[in-house]
């Protein structure tokens, strides 16, 4: 049994949650604002964009143009186009029945054609994202000529969600569900768990909304300091000792700018993930 379109927004809204109770450095959470953005923003983005992504039997591309359009109506700003990029692939494949989640994520990605990607390029331009410009090929300022897929494969080797289009989502699957169960193993608080991911994506690449605003020495910074906090979060029996800490580096991040977007995005989509592995999982005994 698939889930329900409510079960779907109900995962997606709870991961959403999740990540705003984070201590996220540089990023937008409920100890702090940033960025001209409230935690109250997100929260708001989510219940807007939880019913478009979650429509049953609705293209992809579709999805993410409407969550879009739904959150602009509710906040008046992008604050989650990356989220939508990529949970809307993950809604359409939570609701293929008979496979695990990743193979159904990979049949989904694999029928994606030129509407879903026209689609998806209207929502971009709409959500005008910090840093977007024109492209040589396959700008999404222009009607589309190849499918959604294979229009993110050609960004893949310089923007981390669309490579998750041409990965399978791998990160996502291979690396972010493991840390976060192997920090909810260690018996830490969701909140913290939730920050072992961030902190995992953020020490393993640098970041690409970094890249594309303050290049690459200033991303390169940031992920070393995000290994250094990893490093103290893992040896941490009292996680709270380090709150302090975060939140002057988030401090820091906020003054200049600096918001690891792309390494947020990931969270969510693997909190939105393993809430679907979850749901499927129950409804399979």
């Amino acid at each position: 049994m698939t889930p329900s379109p409510a079960a779907i927004a109900a995962a997606f809204t709870g991961a959403c949650f999740d990540e705003l109770d984070a201590p996220k450095p540089g990023n937008v959470h409920r100890f702090a604002a940033g960025h001209r953005m409230t935690a109250d923003d997100f929260v708001r983005s989510a219940e807007a964009a939880a019913e478009p992504l979650a429509r049953r039997g609705t293209r992809v591309g579709m999805r993410i143009l409407s969550a879009v359009e739904a959150t602009y109506a509710a906040v008046g700003a992008n604050t989650n186009l990356g989220i939508i990029l990529l949970a809307a692939p993950l809604a359409a494949a939570a609701e293929r029945s008979g496979t695990d989640l990743p193979t159904s994520l990979a049949r989904v990605l694999a029928e994606l054609d030129v509407e879903d990607a026209n689609l998806a390029f209207r929502a971009i331009v709409r959500a005008a994202p910090g840093g977007l410009g024109h492209a040589e090929r396959h700008d999404v300022f222009a009607p589309a000529t190849v499918t959604l897929r294979q229009a993110m494969t050609e960004a893949a080797d310089r923007d981390r969600i669309a490579r998750q289009y041409a990965s399978d989502f791998n990160d996502v699957f291979t690396r972010g569900e493991p840390m976060l169960e192997a920090a909810l193993a260690r018996a830490l608080r969701p909140h913290w768990a939730v920050l072992a991911v961030y902190l995992g994506f953020l020490s393993a690449f640098p970041d690409s909304h970094i890249l594309r605003k303050h290049g690459a020495a200033v991303a390169d910074g940031t992920r070393r300091m995000a290994e250094g906090f990893r490093a103290r979060l893992d040896a941490s029996a009292q996680p709270d000792e380090l709150l302090a800490d975060l939140l002057a580096w988030d401090s820091a991040l906020k003054r200049d700018g600096v918001n690891p977007g792309t390494s947020a995005d990931l969270t969510v989509a693997t909190l939105f993930a393993h809430r679907l592995n979850e749901h499927l999982a129950a409804t399979k005994q």
